[in-house]
């Protein structure tokens, strides 16, 4: 694997609340990753979903890889017999993970899958959170976000049109709903945030509560606690997608799956002015 320590500084910066922020490359692997879509940092890991092949078949060709954080060691064949794995979500030492019409659970420590749990008319299961003992899963093509308790689903939200990230965060949940931020609070109220330019695909929070959003598309966007939108990176240009990302907001760096670009690129988030 051919790895880019280039450290290029990106031109697009920003200001919100009299500050600038840019995104500073790291790393990013060779093209060898079979369709990323999700990444997930876990105890020093980086887990990343793999379709390999295209974004809805249900061909058993998908799986789970692991991905050191400096990028050099990777393993493409953590789980395999998965068909399009996309969000990922950590209970314990339980994975959860959405794979088109059902949620497959992952021993962590057997490095195994050890049940299934299949949704009932769900059609394309896309990104998946967890909140205290309980799983969310949102469905982009019925427009709904379903809830997992003991095992067992339910709908949570039945009317969310294009719903697709979705992130459990101060007791609240955030989504995605096409190109709107939302959040629904534990009264079951929905605030709407933002508004971007494409439809929302990763929700990632930051150490100051504010949130990293990407659109599959090719764009990065910083989103303020109260809603103010600028964008961080726009690689659509070059048909490079910006999917799922993972993030490590303790060191400000997010992790992007390029999807059909198959490599990972990490940036690191960073305060250039006041």
């Amino acid at each position: 694997m051919k790895y880019l320590f280039s450290f290029i500084l990106l031109c697009v910066t920003f200001s919100i609340s009299g500050q600038q922020h840019r995104l500073v490359k790291i790393w990013e692997t060779d093209t060898t990753f079979s369709v990323p879509e999700s990444v997930l940092l876990h105890k020093g890991k980086l887990f990343v979903s793999l379709i390999d092949g295209t974004s809805w078949d249900d061909d058993g060709k998908g799986g789970i890889g692991i991905l050191s954080t400096d990028g050099k060691k990777y393993n493409g064949n953590w789980i395999t017999g998965l068909s399009a794995p996309k969000g990922m979500a950590i209970i314990g030492k339980r994975m959860y993970v959405a794979d088109i019409t059902r949620v497959v659970v992952i021993d962590l420590k057997e490095e195994k899958v050890i049940n299934t749990i299949h949704i009932p008319t769900s059609e394309n299961l896309n990104d998946i959170t967890v909140g205290k003992d309980v799983v969310y899963v949102s469905d982009s093509k019925s427009g709904k976000i379903w809830i997992i308790v003991n095992d067992k689903p339910e709908i949570f939200l039945n009317t969310t049109p294009r719903v697709n990230g979705v992130k459990f965060y101060n007791n609240q949940l955030f989504y995605g709903e096409g190109k709107s931020f939302k959040k629904i609070d534990a009264g079951r109220k929905i605030t709407t945030i933002a508004q971007v330019t494409e439809n929302i695909d990763g929700i990632e929070p930051l150490a100051n509560g504010d949130f990293i959003l990407t659109s599959w598309i090719g764009y990065i966007y910083y989103v303020t606690k109260g809603g103010g939108v600028q964008t961080l990176l726009e690689t659509h240009q070059n048909k490079i997608n910006t999917a799922d990302i993972g993030m490590d907001a303790k060191n400000s760096i997010i992790y992007v799956p390029t999807f059909f670009g198959k490599k990972v690129i990490a940036y690191k988030i960073e305060v250039v002015g006041n």
